[in-house]
């Protein structure tokens, strides 16, 4: 299944006799709740999903977005309408890396059949598609989590797979050299991974590049066939958004969901900076 899903697409499958689930998941970091955003306005049928307490755990020694507790998770996922057996459509913003986290945490828990909204609710309304204040009805959904369906590193694997394979690093380029750290301890990289700022995956409208401008991206930085793939970024949040383009691409990879700042939080970890992988 492909891993995105266009607005047209989305309107015609909720016209349909199986409608897909809807989650809005809408959220800056750093910035104000998304649910306010939510409630003035989202997709007919779109329930509200909140990142930080339902898709992340507390903040700690494991990172500022840790995986959350399954428990908690698989109990927002159902509340939200989500079935095993069903289709589920997520959006934000237009950003696209909050959704992403929430499609990667669904693929990775086990759920076959998620897909992400291309351009977010900009593209959305582009369309011409409505919005609702109106809160969503919601039926129970019955999904619960199996975790494992998709790869997950922790500090030691992306350390060994920045030495074996490609790590790739989605931060923005000025915060992988060094040059700047606007909210962790220390700047620079883990030694080994490459520069590739996920911002970089889509063009002006906030789409996604094409399937083979992203696979061309991706090959030059050195995800060739055989190669083992890794992806993480300052929280393992705009990282999902990274692993989402990939999945497009058709290029598997795995997520350090800890990511900068939990590798940074241990001072005997080693760092690098510049822009040479080092």
């Amino acid at each position: 299944m492909n891993a995105i899903i266009t607005a047209a697409e989305l309107m015609n499958a909720s016209a349909g006799g199986r409608p897909p689930v809807l989650l809005d998941v809408r959220y800056q970091l750093g910035g104000p709740p998304g649910r306010p955003e939510y409630e003035a306005g989202h997709i007919p049928g779109a329930v509200y999903v909140d990142l930080d307490s339902e898709l992340a755990g507390p903040a700690g020694k494991e990172g500022r977005h840790p995986l959350p507790d399954l428990a908690v998770f698989g109990a927002a996922m159902r509340g939200a309408g989500v079935r095993s057996g069903g289709d589920v459509v997520v959006y934000d913003g237009g950003q696209g890396w909050a959704a992403a986290r929430a499609w990667w945490m669904l693929r990775w828990a086990g759920h076959p059949s998620v897909r992400v909204l291309d351009g977010g609710l900009a593209a959305w309304r582009a369309q011409g598609g409505p919005v609702t204040d109106e809160p969503a009805p919601v039926r129970e959904g019955d999904f619960v989590p199996a975790p494992g369906a998709l790869p997950l590193l922790d500090a030691d694997g992306a350390a060994a797979l920045a030495r074996r394979g490609l790590l790739l690093d989605a931060r923005a380029g000025e915060r992988y050299r060094g040059e700047v750290e606007p909210i962790d301890a220390v700047a620079g990289h883990i030694p080994g991974a490459v520069s590739a700022p996920t911002t970089e995956n889509v063009a002006a409208d906030g789409r996604l590049r094409p399937a083979a401008e992203l696979a061309a991206r991706f090959g030059a930085l050195g995800a060739v066939d055989g190669t083992e793939v890794g992806v993480y970024c300052g929280s393992g949040v705009s990282a999902a958004h990274e692993l989402l383009a990939l999945a497009v691409a058709g290029i598997p990879a795995a997520l350090y969901v800890g990511s900068w700042s939990e590798w940074s939080s241990d001072p005997s970890r080693p760092v690098a900076t510049g822009a040479l992988p080092g």
